[in-house]
Order: structure tokens, then sequence, then C-alpha cells
């Protein structure tokens, strides 16, 4: 039963970064923000790296984590960028804050779960 939500959970939360990732190329979804919030976006996007390595990671990494046999690798590929919305949320728009902390939360609970994968990597 846990992995079942986990699945469809994971799946969301995939969908959700694909979609954000999209929308930083297309932009088919105009953002609503206050000014100062607006402005650190818009400083990401004059840097002209920053604004779609994010993108790329959210595109690759949601797709990663929305398939079960690579969610373990999405799960680390999108760890930075799920805290550093988590981040920017509680310091430029704390209202959508519990949103990012869900998707962290959820991308934490992919990690736990996939433990036992990860250990290889870490050990001597």
């Amino acid at each position: 039963m846990k992995t079942k939500i986990l699945t469809g959970l994971a799946i969301l939360v995939g969908l959700m970064l694909v979609n954000s990732g999209l929308n930083k190329f297309l932009n088919y979804m105009p953002m609503e923000m206050a000014e100062d919030a607006t402005a650190i976006i818009n400083s990401f996007i004059a840097s002209k790296w920053l604004w779609p390595l994010v993108a790329m990671v959210e595109i690759s990494g949601g797709i990663l984590f929305a398939l079960p046999k690579t969610r373990a690798l999405g799960a680390i590929v999108l760890l930075p960028v799920t805290i550093g919305i988590l981040l920017f949320n509680l310091t430029w728009t704390p209202s959508t804050a519990p949103v990012a902390a869900v998707i962290l939360a959820v991308n934490i609970w992919a990690i736990v779960e996939a433990r036992k994968q990860y250990t290889p990597l870490i050990k001597n």
C-alpha cells in the first residue's frame, strides 16, 4: 500500500516538475508574484544559463522521478532543485511554501524508500 501511494505521489510530483520546466522554456502559464520575487526570477533569466539549466533538470528529473525504475536517480537529481524551490518560496512567496514543502517531503520519502540502492555508492 505504501508503495502505491508513493508511486502515485511520485507521478504527480514528476509531472508537476516537468510542467514547471517546460513552462520555463515556453512560458504558457505566466506566474504572478510579488515585485521582489519577480526581480529575482528576472535576474535568473538574465543570467542566460541558470534558468535553462534549472528547466532541464526539472524536466529530466521529473521524468526520472515519475518512472518507478528510475525514481531513485530522479530523487537525487531533484533534491537540490526541490530544496531551492522550498527556500525560494519560504523567502519570497510564503503563501506557496506548503506546496513546495509537500514536493520536498515526497522527494525525501522516495530517497528514504530507495536507500538500499544508494549504499553501493557510499561503501568503501
